[in-house]
């Protein structure tokens, strides 16, 4: 039978029992899965990158903000789910994408469902999202297929491993590495088209 010390008596001062309060169970630090303290230095010390990572999928800063930001609360409210803190990024990484998907998806119902075309008019997003295209590259990156852009930016701008690749899009490696080389020679083809 385990011999249990009694705690000392400087420890018991200001209500500390040795029991988690509610509280700390609910904020992960006790319970399983990632604290909050540890989701949100990981959110603030990543942000830029899953800003970009966002702007590589969507086509203006206003949206890539918000898909970050959703990325944000939704791994947080879910965060008992992470159950290895060290896989925090990869599921702020992998909601930032699905997120983005669903944003491309409203759009295009939203075009098919517009009866007129709405006038094109310049904004003050497209001003800013200026800043973050990155000359050519970027536009040729828009020509790609979806599966093909997702692969090489996750592969190359968020440098994970192609295996890591595959388990955040939920593909085969051998897919990973498909898309990925036809994406890069479709790359080569418009690069050299604009120079």
């Amino acid at each position: 039978m385990p011999v249990i010390a009694p705690m000392p008596a400087g420890t018991r001062a200001a209500g500390v029992t040795g029991i988690p309060s509610p509280r700390e169970s609910a904020e992960g630090t006790v319970s399983a899965g990632t604290s909050v303290d540890h989701l949100t230095e990981t959110y603030r010390a990543h942000y830029r990158s899953l800003l970009g990572l966002a702007a590589l999928l969507l086509d203006d800063t206003a949206s890539c903000e918000d898909v970050v930001q959703e990325a944000f609360i939704r791994v947080h409210s879910a965060r008992k789910r992470v159950r290895d803190p060290e896989k925090t990024l990869a599921y702020l990484r992998q909601t930032v994408v699905n997120l983005s998907r669903s944003a491309l998806r409203r759009r295009i119902l939203g075009l098919k469902l517009l009866s007129k075309p709405m006038p094109d008019m310049a904004s003050a997003e497209e001003g800013a999202y200026d800043q973050l295209e990155r000359d050519a590259l970027i536009k040729a990156m828009r020509g790609l297929q979806r599966r093909q852009r997702e692969v090489l930016v996750l592969r190359y701008f968020a440098d994970m491993t192609e295996a890591q690749v595959a388990e955040t899009l939920g593909i085969s490696l051998g897919s990973v590495k498909a898309y990925g080389s036809r994406g890069i020679a479709a790359l080569r083809v418009a690069m050299e088209a604009t120079a």
